[in-house]
């Protein structure tokens, strides 16, 4: 589904990431981690096509993603810092994230009931989001991500800002999301993977330092102190 190969970026002088490789099957969920600066958030912005890679080349369905707009299409995307319109009711941003997706103007109601009743953003449709808690307005950012129907969902933090209530509803919607998505996730909490992921990637000092299948007897946190203490040193994918 998704193939990453030798995939560097750099921004000036900096590396924020150094020859990078994994598979992603279809249907999987994966989670990345790895410290502050480990190049999270740079890799699902490459695998977004927000922009390319300076080196290397990233492939979804053997095609490559920077050179085909019906590949990018295929993507949902919730981003770290969660860009919303503020101004706007939750309803008329959703609808109008539908329409910039190209989501037909006779399908277009039932795709917005669709993901706000997933997201459970429904009873708020009217208010506006700049006036509506953290919370909800995290959940309206994953709603704009379903839209479109993408096979693909790259989700950067997705339980900043819920109550614990709120995040055990998030891991279970993104673990049946995940029975026909693939998925992709970052996260700082270790358990949130855990109960999420079927298998993690750790990133240290921009390069991929391990890929783990979540297992039992798998201790994750012994193993991720253990690699972010210490220089990474190459892992194969």
């Amino acid at each position: 589904m998704i193939s990453v190969c030798n995939v560097s970026k750099s921004f000036g002088s900096i590396k924020a990431l150094d020859n990078i490789s994994f598979t992603i099957s279809r249907n999987e969920i994966v989670g990345f981690l790895g410290p502050n600066g480990a190049g999270k958030t740079t890799l699902m912005r490459l695998l977004t096509g927000t922009f390319p890679p300076s080196k290397g080349s990233i492939l979804i369905e053997d095609k490559n993603l920077t050179q085909s707009k019906q590949i990018r299409k295929k993507i949902g995307y919730l981003a770290e810092h969660n860009p919303l319109y503020r101004e706007m009711t939750a309803h008329d941003f959703l609808n109008y994230v539908a329409a910039l997706k190209g989501v037909p103007w006779l399908k277009r109601k039932k795709a917005v009931l669709k993901v706000a009743e997933q997201c459970s953003v429904a009873s708020v449709f009217n208010r506006i989001i700049g006036k509506l808690s953290k919370g909800y307005q995290q959940r309206i950012g994953l709603a704009q991500a379903l839209l479109g129907e993408p096979e693909v969902l790259i989700l950067d933090e997705p339980t900043n800002g819920l109550d614990p209530q709120q995040i055990i509803e998030m891991r279970k919607l993104v673990r049946e999301l995940g029975q026909n998505k693939t998925i992709i996730l970052s996260s700082h909490i270790l358990h949130e993977v855990e109960q999420t992921c079927g298998r993690v990637l750790i990133l240290n000092h921009s390069r991929l330092a391990a890929v783990l299948e979540l297992k039992d007897e798998i201790n994750l946190e012994e193993i991720f102190i253990d690699i972010v203490t210490k220089e990474p040193e190459p892992c194969p994918k």
